[in-house]
């Protein structure tokens, strides 16, 4: 029989380990979006001496198990004198292991461009930074969002590998919960929950994103029509 009064009881180590999961959710994801882009910026850039590296940082990640990212982070830093609170090897694991997904991502963005506008700015003479952060970017973002969303959402339930490196987050403090009382149910049933709300607070907000940047419309566009309209 489902126990409520065991989770009342326990409450205090489910939202302590609650809290662990979003703070260290939020920043790796935070390294991984930032870290992901400068990585699509270097593998496109000129001179492609940049790309090769990054392409096989890329396949590197996606190739590699997070489990054994995290284990190479917390237990094997120390042999090369690296030495990570498991909770910043956690954040450094989910960071660097989604930034190569990232980076692709945003490359596909990118990629999508037609390389028309960038020429057409070129001839402007409009600065390569500028082209980047008021042609590029904001096109790329309205094809990202919903693979982005989609990959925050698998580094989210993917965290909670970070509990095998003796991470407080839910999975962990549930575990401990089920070896203290003994019953299964309730603890993971509880867990999950949690994960469910968080992860459907990153799609909600995925689609309201993708949704206001799909009914935006660029500027020059509208110019564009008022004075075709006007001529006409």
């Amino acid at each position: 029989m489902f126990d409520l009064a065991l989770l009342w009881e326990t409450r205090e180590l489910i939202l302590q380990g609650l809290w662990n999961t979003v703070w260290i959710c939020f920043l790796g994801c935070l390294v991984a979006l930032s870290l992901g882009l400068v990585l699509a910026a270097l593998r496109l850039s000129s001179p492609r001496i940049f790309g090769y590296p990054v392409a096989c940082y890329v396949e590197i990640c996606r190739g590699t198990p997070l489990l054994v990212l995290l284990f190479l982070l917390y237990y094997g830093g120390p042999s090369i004198g690296l030495r990570l609170d498991a909770e910043i090897a956690g954040v450094t694991g989910i960071g660097l292991y989604g930034a190569g997904y990232f980076a692709e991502i945003y490359r596909g963005g990118f990629k999508s461009i037609p390389k028309g506008q960038l020429e057409a700015a070129r001839m402007l003479g409009i600065s390569p930074w500028h082209a980047l952060t008021r042609i590029q970017i904001p096109q790329m973002l309205r094809l990202i969002v919903p693979p982005g969303t989609n990959q925050l959402i698998i580094l989210v339930k993917e965290s909670a590998l970070i509990s095998i490196i003796s991470v407080d987050d839910l999975t962990k403090n549930a575990t401990t919960i089920v070896n203290q009382t003994f019953n299964v149910i309730e603890p993971y049933l509880a867990v999950a929950l949690l994960y469910w709300m968080i992860i459907e607070l990153i799609a909600r907000g995925g689609y309201a994103l993708e949704k206001r940047l799909a009914n935006r419309q660029p500027r020059h566009t509208v110019h564009q029509g008022e004075s075709a309209h006007a001529n006409g």
